[in-house]
């Protein structure tokens, strides 16, 4: 069987073993350290930087509709507890009436749960929603102070 010159020439390309492997060359091995040490990451580039923010517009749509269904979710997670306590009382006096009607300081249990531990549970929930909706403007009145005048990053100019 005969070859040709360029079939002889692809053979030669795809054998493994005929293809000559290049000799290591201290000039390529130098070039290929540098290239790592280009690709290797830059230090400034974890710093963390201030975002660039603009000033937030309290009268925004964007900014009443935040810090609304964020109040919304916490009227709906104090109403669902006032509910489901006023739920349950039902519910006890209908699985356990024996002890709901046991006596407990001179009232029955449902009694004391109804009448007198109800207004404290209800004014512990007011408290509740008081505090974390005051701590809700509040942390909405910092986000707009800290965006109208951005502190400087102890990290730039260096």
């Amino acid at each position: 069987m005969q070859f040709t010159q360029s079939q002889f020439s692809q053979r030669k390309a795809r054998d493994p073993v005929s293809v000559p492997k290049p000799q290591p060359n201290h000039e390529n091995h130098r070039n290929r350290q540098r290239k790592i040490v280009d690709l290797a990451p830059n230090w400034q580039d974890f710093v963390m930087q201030p975002p660039n923010q603009t000033p937030i517009d309290i009268h925004s749509e964007e900014f009443l509709a935040r810090l609304q269904s964020r109040q919304l979710r916490l009227s709906i997670a104090c109403a669902s507890t006032f509910l489901t306590a006023l739920l349950a009382l039902p519910l006890l006096n209908y699985a356990f009436p024996e002890a709901m009607s046991s006596p407990t300081g001179g009232f029955t249990l449902t009694w004391l749960i109804l009448g007198v531990l109800f207004f404290p549970f209800v004014w512990v929930i007011a408290w509740i929603f008081i505090r974390k909706s005051i701590a809700l403007e509040n942390a909405e009145v910092a986000e707009v102070a800290a965006s109208a005048s951005p502190s400087p990053s102890p990290y730039k100019g260096r």
